[in-house]
């Protein structure tokens, strides 16, 4: 971390921080001593994003891929990071400090990403969701109390209203990711 800071406009800034893996590139390399193989990168980036320890291999490739192709190039031509594409490694320089202040108040970051992605909380939540909300209907038909106090179409609503809030935020993400790439 020798490299002179370099003086990036603000515009290129949040250029820069406004994908999602240039970030977690950025954030990975500072929580760790700076430097790693790309492939280890890869790996950390793709556990995190498919929320699956390991990560499926074709979000991994996904992963690699990109970072090698597209997202460590740009941060190194930033001097954000050195990226040496021979011997696949990654080491954060100086000019982190340009875009780092930054990092707190992306709007992604500040909007979607407080959010759990629907992968992390998995099928089982919704099944569980579905499960309870047609456990819920059903006894409020049979007209067990306190249950049937409530109309099952409430129930219902109620139960369709917790999952649509689970996977709105991920919608979000998702199609704020694509409109990146």
């Amino acid at each position: 971390m020798s490299s002179p800071v370099p003086r990036l406009a603000e515009s290129e800034v949040y250029d820069i921080l406004r994908n999602d893996r240039r970030r977690a590139v950025i954030q990975h390399l500072q929580s760790t001593d700076g430097g790693m193989t790309v492939g280890d990168l890869a790996d950390v980036i793709a556990e995190n994003e498919a929320g699956e320890s390991p990560p499926p291999r074709n979000i991994r490739q996904s992963v690699y891929v990109s970072l090698h192709q597209t997202h460590l190039p740009r941060l190194d031509d930033a001097a954000i990071v050195a990226f040496d594409s021979v011997q696949n490694e990654v080491e954060l320089l100086d000019g982190v400090s340009a875009v780092s202040k930054y990092l707190e108040t992306t709007p992604t970051t500040a909007s979607c990403d407080r959010w759990p992605k629907l992968g992390q909380l998995g099928p089982r939540v919704v099944f569980g969701l579905t499960l309870l909300g047609v456990s819920l209907v059903v006894v409020s038909l049979l007209g067990v109390s306190p249950v049937s106090v409530v109309a099952p179409a409430y129930w219902a609503l109620l139960v369709f209203a917790a999952i649509a809030s689970m996977t709105v935020p991920e919608v979000v993400r998702a199609v704020q990711t694509e409109t990146r790439r």
